[in-house]
């Protein structure tokens, strides 16, 4: 869901670098591992964190519960 704040292996930390990670990825087009060496990740372990994330906030903010009543309910005026 959210990028971990801290490795679960060594404890370092880790969620302030995710937004640097997807922009050298997505908007400089750099390699994976060339990316997370640029951002200072050496270890196997937070190279794990970054890797493995699965971004579900993003998709899970589509289905907001509020706007589903409010649209339900200008259904039944």
């Amino acid at each position: 869901m959210i990028i971990p704040v801290r490795c679960f292996s060594c404890g370092k930390v880790t969620g302030d670098l995710w937004e640097r990670y997807l922009q050298l990825i997505n908007d400089e087009g750099m390699p994976d591992g060339d990316a997370l060496d640029q951002i200072g990740l050496k270890r196997y372990c937070c190279r794990r964190m970054v890797l493995t994330h699965v971004d579900l906030i993003e998709k899970l903010l589509k289905y907001n519960a509020s706007e589903r009543e409010a649209h339900r309910a200008m259904r039944r005026v």
